[in-house]
C-alpha cells in the first residue's frame, strides 16, 4: 500500500473507531445503562478514547508485519454494564451492533458523495473512507472476543454450549491475533463486495 494512502487510511480509521465506540455507549445509555456517561466516555473527543496499544502501536506493527496489506486500529472500549439494560436478551446485541452499524452509515454517506461528485483526485480519498469504515464494521463482526461479533454470537448460543463461550473468552485474544497475522486478506472479498454495493458504478474496480 502506498505510504500516503496508508497514512490517510490511519487518519480515517482512528476517528471512525472513536465514533464506533461512542455509539456503543450512546445506545447502552439509551437502553438503560449510564455507565459510559458516568465514566465521561459519551464524547467524541479522541482524548477520551485513544488507546496506546490499539490506536497507535497496533496499526504500526500491522503495517510492518503485513507490508501494508492489512491495517486496523481500535479505540479504548467504552465501559457498560449489561445488567443495567432494560432488555437483558436483546439489549447486549443492539449495543454490540451499534458500533459496526455506525461505520456502515459513515461508509454509506461518503459512498453517496462519490456517486454524486464527478470522478477526480478526491474520489480516491473518499473511497478510502468508505473502505476503512466497511472494513472496520466487517472486522468487528467477526465472532471472536473481544470483537462485537462475539457478543452477538453469545446472544444466540444455547445455554448448552456455554463451554464454547468460556473457551472463546479465555483464548479470544490469541485467536484474534493469530487470525490477523495468518489470514490478513480473508475479509477483503467481503469488504470489496460491500464497498461495490455502496458506490455502485460510480467507481470501477
Amino acid at each position: 500500500m502506498d505510504p500516503i494512502i496508508s497514512l490517510f487510511y490511519l487518519a480515517v480509521i482512528i476517528p471512525s473507531a472513536v465514533i464506533h465506540e461512542y455509539m456503543h455507549g450512546w445506545v447502552a445509555d439509551r437502553m438503560g445503562d449510564p455507565t459510559a456517561r458516568y465514566a465521561g466516555r459519551l464524547t467524541l473527543n479522541p482524548k477520551s478514547h485513544v488507546d496506546l496499544w490499539g490506536t497507535i502501536l497496533l496499526p504500526v506493527l500491522l503495517y510492518i508485519s503485513t507490508g501494508g496489506r492489512f491495517l486496523f486500529a481500535y479505540a479504548k472500549p467504552v465501559p457498560y454494564n449489561p445488567y443495567n439494560l432494560k432488555n437483558q436478551r436483546t439489549g447486549p446485541v443492539w449495543v454490540a451492533l451499534a458500533g459496526p452499524l455506525s461505520n456502515l452509515v459513515l461508509a454509506a454517506v461518503f459512498a453517496i458523495l462519490i456517486r454524486l461528485m464527478p470522478i477526480g483526485d478526491i474520489t480516491m480519498f473518499l473511497l478510502i473512507i468508505v473502505y476503512a469504515n466497511v472494513g472496520l464494521a466487517i472486522f468487528n463482526l467477526l465472532p471472536i472476543p473481544p470483537l462485537d461479533g462475539s457478543k452477538v454470537l453469545y446472544a444466540v448460543l444455547p445455554d448448552s454450549l456455554w463451554k464454547v463461550k468460556e473457551t472463546l473468552e479465555r483464548y479470544g485474544m490469541f485467536i484474534l491475533f493469530g487470525f490477523i497475522i495468518l489470514f490478513p486478506g480473508v475479509i477483503s472479498p467481503a469488504v470489496q463486495y460491500v464497498v461495490q454495493l455502496l458506490v455502485g458504478n460510480a467507481v470501477r474496480f
